[in-house]
């Protein structure tokens, strides 16, 4: 009875991180659409920099690693997914160095959005670069753990989604701000904590760490984007 609830946990998973596999990109495409992957359709502006172009090329090859790694999961490749593992963190590192470096730049150039200074908007950026590095790193660190590292990588996976929440061309999601971008991936992630806890009959302690340190990171930012120990941080940065 046990192994036959256990088999029925590892299908229901293999279908949960599919639809997530599936439904991730459909999300990306839909935020930066005009502005990057579709842009020629819509007259789109031109990128600012090979800096830029170079942000968007491995975060699009992150979101198709993570396709093929739940692919190969889901085919019992394990061999090939883990050899993949250690290009990932190559790319994790990538992912992390550009990343500052172009939230940096945006600074430099003044971008932002309405209402925001553009020394406080990079706090935006900041923070999700650091919280992917918190949260890929535990992953890493629980490589061995299928449990823990699969629920932090889906965590990483949340943790991207704002920038192309906020970046959806629809009028209810600038009107909404940071309730949807931040608060979507959020809700969600208490979902999942949820239903996870709900059919392993047990909680994971990490999954649920992983995920009150994500959503905690948000609201802080925030607060903090204003304080002026960060808006000299980022002066002092992008001097």
């Amino acid at each position: 009875m046990a192994i036959g609830y256990a088999a029925e946990i590892r299908a229901f998973e293999r279908r949960f991180f599919l639809a997530l596999a599936v439904l991730f990109p459909i999300a990306v495409i839909i935020g930066f659409g005009q502005t990057y992957y579709l842009k020629g359709l819509f007259n789109g502006p031109s990128l600012p920099s090979l800096l830029v172009h170079f942000h968007g090329l491995i975060m699009t090859s992150w979101i198709l690693l993570f396709i093929t790694q739940v692919y190969l999961i889901r085919s019992k490749r394990i061999k090939i997914h883990q050899t993949l593992g250690k290009i990932a963190v190559g790319l994790a590192v990538l992912i992390v160095i550009v990343g500052f470096m172009t939230a940096i730049a945006a600074g430099k150039r003044g971008s932002s959005v309405p209402g925001i200074g553009p020394m406080e908007f990079m706090i935006v950026p900041f923070g999700d670069v650091t919280m992917f590095a918190i949260l890929f790193a535990g992953a890493i660190y629980y490589r061995k753990n299928a449990a823990n590292h699969k629920r932090l990588i889906l965590l990483t996976i949340l943790n991207f989604l704002p920038p192309a929440l906020g970046r959806f061309p629809f009028e209810f999601a600038a009107n909404l701000g940071p309730l949807w971008f931040y608060g979507v991936p959020d809700v969600l992630a208490l979902i999942f904590v949820g239903v996870d806890t709900w059919r392993n009959r047990k909680l994971n302690k990490v999954f649920l760490a992983g995920a009150l340190l994500m959503i905690a990171s948000h609201p802080l930012r925030l607060m903090f984007s204003s304080s002026e120990t960060w808006i000299r941080f980022a002066t002092w940065l992008t001097s």
